[in-house]
Formats: structure tokens, C-alpha cells, sequence
């Protein structure tokens, strides 16, 4: 059934290396009537962590997602490791900005704690049923808890024995204790057969508004085509949750990028999808968009996107039936780099009047890459997220 983003406004209705611009073509859509499109007006400055780095006794790296409180101005910073460098686990630090000029001065780590379940006991960790991988976090003003998704697992044919462990959406106190968990559609389901989301193409954007929890998947499932080549892009899919029933309202189709240019050598692997989500207003997005191409280095994009007139496509277990998806519209792009862009977040509001946004690299635990925390003057931030 082809609804559109109406169905959603009713239900939200009633629930209540060296990074900088480069031009490039725009992608189609715009901002709503009446609304500010985001515009990136300056470089605020970037801050290296220096490698390994060892915080409240663990190996900081693996940074894939972070967000800041409004209230208190404390950042959460979320490592993707799998058990190589502890158990899945934050942090906590502080991310400082010149008063006046808005020049971003660096960042603080303060501490570091381990997501637990509402036991007390850790999560399972790699390649053992019900495994995390997290991946994206964020600080939900609303409750004043933590929402962090994790990308589940799932054998494939490099990784026959690997058990299937599923997506979730999970929250957490500050302390780390899990309180609940987001019910996922049936289309999120992890399988062992060639079904449902691919493996490492799980649930990695996340965002909220004051009615809704926003999450995407890194890439396309296997009902809904391949991966993105040089002639061709892909689909990957945008979920909505109702925030007061927990229920999926709406799944989106965000189409991927073609690959710009082929690996090295043109066989080699290549990996490109949604890496995070920042909510503008209720329909508005940005996404951060990362390709890594073997032999070439990482690109990653930043796309304003909407899905006012998207198709509801939250019901088809394929894509086949014609749809609408989101329209999206370059806001920034990075140089080409060996870091690997994968967290967005709010900053503070700047003193001259535009708001800071905050991209952030995840380092993998691999020497050549970097963590590496850029801020950016921006135009066209939310008021508010109601």
C-alpha cells in the first residue's frame, strides 16, 4: 500500500587527514515551504584523540556515534568495538568552543562505563548469540536517558558459523543500565538465509524528535537489491516510531549514492551506506553518507534530506511496486580522506547567531585512520524538535 509521509503526519498529529568544502552537484529536494535549508557557512576547526588512548581504564577508539545534552553540555561518545578492546561500552567528555568566535578549542574524555542489561550482567560479545555491535547513540532530552542501536549479526558466506544475533534499539540510563527496548518491524529481522538486512548493513543512523525515534539501516536488504556500484545506486530503508506506543509508523526508502569511482583494483571490495541521521524537524534529516573503497580511502557526504512526500513502503517485504523516496540534497562534502566518518551531532548555539555541528571519525582501532572530531558553523539549525 503506498501511503506517503501523510500517514505519519497524522499519526505524529495525534500522538502529539585534512577535511574541508568541495563543490559538487546538488542532489534533488529542498526544505518544506517556509523552512530554512541547512547551510554550512565555516570550518569551526578538528581535534585528533591521539590512538589507543586509555580512558577509565579501557581503549578509547571505535567512536561510530555521539550526542550531546542540551541541559548540561555533557557529551556521549559510543565505541563500536566487539569484544577485541573491552565489553560494548561509552564515554563521557566535554567538547569546547570559544565563546566569542565559536573556534572549536578541543575535546575532554572525563570517564567511560559499560552498557549492562537490566541484570547487571554484560552483553554477549562477538560471534556468541544475542552479540551487540553498537553503533549509534543518542542523549534523549525528553527522558534524559541514552537510546544506542546495535547492528546485530548474522552468518554470511565469509562468516558461515557466526550466529544470528538481532538489530536492536535500546535504552539506557546514564550509568549504561538498559530500561527497555524499541520493537523492530518485521523487515529489520536478522535471518541465516539470504533474507532480511545484509550483514554489516544493519541499523547505524539514529535520531529523535520530541514524537518520534528515526533509525536507518546502513544498506539495502536482500529483498530490496544489491549493494551501490560505479553504474548504480541502492536502496536502503528509514524507519519511524511512534515514541508514545513504540510502534513502527513509517519506513522510507533514502536512495545511496552510486559509487563515485571503482576500488583498486576495480574487483576490490567497497562498503557505502547511511552512517548516521540528525533530525532538522519532524520530516527533515540530515545523513551522513560513507563509502570506503578499497585501494582509494573513505568519502562520506552530508545530505539534507525529507520525507514529506516519500513512499510508507513499511509494509512491502520488497521493493518491487513503484515508490517515492526521500529527496536529498548535498549540504557538505569531505575531502577525500583515510578517516571514517560515521557520527553527526548538534553543537552548541554559536554567539553569532548560526548553531555547530559536529562530525566525528571512527578510528576502527587501525593506525592509519584517525579519530578525529570537525566542527562546523551552520545555518538553517532546528529551533525545536516537537
Amino acid at each position: 500500500m503506498k501511503r506517503g509521509l501523510r500517514g505519519l503526519t497524522a499519526a505524529m498529529a495525534a500522538i502529539g587527514g585534512t577535511v574541508g568544502l568541495a563543490a559538487a552537484p546538488q542532489a534533488a529536494g529542498a526544505a518544506a515551504p517556509g523552512a530554512r535549508e541547512v547551510e554550512v557557512v565555516r570550518e569551526l576547526g578538528q581535534h585528533v584523540v591521539p590512538h589507543k588512548l586509555e580512558v577509565a581504564g579501557t581503549t578509547f577508539g571505535g567512536i561510530s556515534g555521539f550526542d550531546r545534552d542540551p541541559v548540561t553540555g555533557k557529551w556521549y561518545f559510543i565505541s563500536d568495538d566487539r569484544g577485541r578492546y573491552g565489553s560494548a561500552r561509552f564515554y563521557t567528555g566535554e567538547l569546547t568552543f570559544d565563546p566569542r568566535s565559536g573556534v572549536f578549542k578541543g575535546v575532554e574524555l572525563t570517564g567511560g562505563r559499560t552498557f549492562h542489561r537490566p541484570d547487571g550482567s554484560a552483553y554477549p560479545e562477538y560471534g556468541k548469540p544475542d552479540s551487540v555491535d553498537p553503533e549509534s547513540l543518542r542523549f534523549d532530552p525528553w527522558t534524559r536517558r541514552l537510546l544506542w542501536s546495535s547492528e546485530g549479526d548474522r552468518p554470511d558466506k565469509a562468516n558461515p558459523t557466526i550466529p544470528v544475533a538481532q538489530m536492536s534499539l535500546l535504552w539506557a540510563d546514564t550509568q549504561g543500565t538498559e530500561t527497555g527496548r524499541v520493537r523492530l518491524p518485521r523487515t529489520l529481522r536478522m535471518t541465516d538465509t539470504e533474507s532480511g538486512p545484509r550483514r554489516n548493513f544493519g541499523l547505524e543512523g539514529l535520531t529523535t524528535t520530541r514524537r518520534t525515534i528515526v533509525a536507518a539501516v546502513e544498506g539495502p536488504r536482500f529483498e530490496d537489491g544489491a549493494p551501490p556500484t560505479v553504474e548504480r545506486g541502492a536502496p536502503a530503508r528509514i524507519t519511524v516510531w511512534n515514541r508514545e506506543t513504540g510502534r513502527p509508523v513509517g519506513q522510507y526508502v533514502y536512495p545511496l549514492d552510486k559509487l563515485r569511482e571503482a576500488p583498486r583494483p576495480a574487483d576490490g571490495l567497497s562498503d557505502t551506506g547511511i552512517s548516521e541521521l540528525l533530525a532538522v524537524s519532524r520530516t527533515r534529516f540530515l545523513a551522513l553518507e560513507r563509502t570506503w573503497l578499497e585501494g582509494v580511502g573513505y568519502q562520506a557526504r552530508i545530505y539534507e534530506i525529507d520525507l514529506s512526500a516519500a513512499s510508507n513502503v513499511l509494509d512491502r517485504e520488497d521493493l518491487s511496486r513503484p515508490h517515492t523516496p526521500v529527496t536529498k540534497r548535498l549540504v557538505y562534502e569531505f575531502e577525500p580522506t583515510v578517516e571514517n566518518f560515521e557520527a553527526l551531532a548538534w553543537g552548541p548555539k554559536l554567539a553569532t547567531g548560526e548553531c555547530s555541528l559536529v562530525a566525528g571519525s571512527d578510528d576502527n582501532f587501525y593506525q592509519p585512520e584517525r579519530t578525529v572530531f570537525l566542527a562546523l558553523a551552520v545555518k538553517g539549525c532546528p529551533r525545536t524538535l516537537d
